[in-house]
């Protein structure tokens, strides 16, 4: 027992050791200038120019930046001194045009190239944190890599057989584990204050379907440094309250939330969180944390983070007990077990099994609405469930074991669920609720249907699951024939109009909806 403490020890102090070394974001390099150009709005994207490579040293651009705005002899032009000052970022599918007639799948199999990036170099005053390994990019305005992204983007990978960019994408993600004590939102200078949906061991499994489970040895270390990460303050925190990642409840149960470091507003979409958080005349420290936990979540933003279902200025993130975050935390904890087994530590092993055990039964006992018959999120600040119906409520369904066929009773009750207030004829609505909010109805988004079709399918629903993926996959069909693009998200209860809501366009490319449609139709000719 000694050992494994030391073990975990180490991982919490390597976290702690590197969170030192962090480089500077946008907002502390170019300081004053950061600020005009977000909130002048010179850019529609907020994400624009904290991806701009500057052409000189950053320290002389904001030197003479301020020289001139100090100086009212000189008209300013802020729009043109960027433009002078900086390389504009460009999308990765900008000068891609589909030729007339391709089919679908050719036409992902070949945006696998548009979009892959070989390894990067260290350009000076650029937000991009360099990899050492080729990877493929989301496309549009995601010009990096995405943390939960990749696995969906995996998936399809799988299916092109293209095993060595499956297997570079993973060592990336050991790599930023490894430098930075976790894997970050993206690999951006501002992106490091949080992780997303933790997703690595599944990648890593996923690996290890195609090179052999040798890949669940060669990747422990790295997923138990990302465990410590989301447990780090665990020893500390106190019961009835949350420290980082973790959450103690009154009882003792330890489960987690969605947390990032940073107090200030989100440096890519800065000028969007400075009004949102004087809209609702809240505390703007508390309301930048909610709003970058609902960016760590991955679901930015939906009406499952609002107290009235309806607006973000009643967003309460950090407050919330997500389901889908601690169901992937149980199959990290299951995979660490496993992979200690098979290095024959069986004492860390059953460690392992037995957090993941004591997971899953907080996971049903917090999370289970046995007045709904769905799993929704926890609000432990006040005590109950919020009782808001998203797809996240089927993500147990992914990794629990059918303990005496009980997860198929669960899956039954869930699925009566699903086809009253999710199912619509392009596959799934992200959540019952039409609020504006892109993770919101009428939108459908690949990772959360593929999601939804595996725990269905575990959980014996395989009808509902098919239904699922042909809706899902016949609406990726019929929006490329019209369009000769695949979208990052899709309108699924009226199939004659595009996805819309948030904080930026619909972007195309893209990686996790390439990813789940080969998957999925690969699945579906079983």
């Amino acid at each position: 027992m000694k050992q494994i403490l030391l073990t975990l020890g180490c991982c919490v102090s390597f976290c702690l050791t590197h969170a030192q070394t962090i480089p500077p974001t946008p907002d502390q390099v170019y300081g004053q200038l950061f600020t005009d150009v977000q909130m002048s709005k010179i850019f529609p994207d907020g994400k624009t120019f904290v991806d701009c490579i500057p052409k000189r040293d950053p320290v002389e651009i904001v030197r003479d930046y301020l020289a001139i705005k100090k100086n009212p002899a000189i008209r300013l032009s802020l729009q043109l001194f960027v433009e002078e000052n900086f390389d504009i970022p460009k999308s990765p599918t900008e000068s891609y045009v589909t030729p007339p007639d391709e089919d679908i799948t050719t036409h992902i199999t070949k945006l696998w190239k548009v979009l892959r990036r070989e390894p990067d170099q260290q350009v000076k005053g650029s937000s991009l944190l360099p990899l050492p390994n080729p990877y493929i990019v989301p496309g549009g305005r995601f010009r990096e890599i995405y943390y939960w992204d990749s696995y969906f983007t995996m998936l399809g990978l799988k299916v092109s057989g293209e095993h060595e960019l499956m297997e570079s994408m993973v060592k990336n993600f050991a790599y930023l584990i490894n430098t930075y004590g976790h894997i970050p939102n993206g690999n951006r200078t501002y992106y490091l204050s949080r992780s997303q949906p933790p997703f690595f061991a599944m990648m890593v499994e996923l690996l290890a379907s195609v090179k052999g489970d040798q890949v669940l040895v060669d990747y422990l270390p790295a997923m138990e440094k990302e465990y410590a990460y989301f447990m780090d303050g665990e020893a500390e925190v106190k019961p009835g309250s949350a420290l980082k990642y973790v959450v103690k409840l009154k009882d003792g149960t330890v489960l987690n939330r969605n947390w990032d470091e940073s107090t200030v507003p989100r440096q890519e979409s800065y000028r969007e969180d400075v009004e949102t958080a004087q809209r609702s005349n809240r505390n703007k420290v508390v309301m930048y944390q909610h709003l970058r936990a609902g960016a760590t979540s991955g679901i930015d933003f939906s009406s499952r983070w609002f107290t009235d279902h309806q607006n973000i200025i009643t967003i309460e993130t950090t407050d919330i007990v997500p389901v889908d975050l601690n169901s992937l935390l149980y199959n990290l904890e299951s995979v660490i077990a496993r992979s200690r087994a098979m290095v024959k530590d069986d004492s860390t092993a059953t460690l392992f099994r037995e957090k993941a055990e004591k997971r899953r039964q907080a996971i049903d006992k917090y999370c289970w609405n046995s007045t709904l018959k769905f799993y929704t999120d926890y609000q432990f600040r006040k005590g109950k469930m919020t009782n808001a119906i998203t797809i996240a409520g089927l993500y147990p369904f992914c990794f629990f074991p059918d303990r005496q066929g009980y997860l198929s009773l669960q899956g039954s009750q869930a699925a009566v669920i699903v086809r009253e207030k999710l199912l619509q004829p392009g596959g799934l609505q992200t959540s019952e609720y039409n609020t504006g909010e892109q993770w919101d109805a009428p939108n459908g988004w690949a990772p959360l249907e593929w999601m939804a079709v595996s725990g269905l399918a575990r959980a014996g629903q395989i009808a509902l699951a098919r239904d699922i993926a042909t809706r899902w996959t016949k609406l990726n069909e019929k929006v490329f024939k019209e369009t000769g693009k695949m979208m990052e998200k899709y309108n699924v209860a009226d199939l004659n109009k595009a996805a819309g809501g948030g904080e930026y366009a619909s972007q195309d490319g893209f990686g996790w909806s390439n990813g789940v449609y080969l998957a999925l139709t690969q699945w579906l000719r079983q």
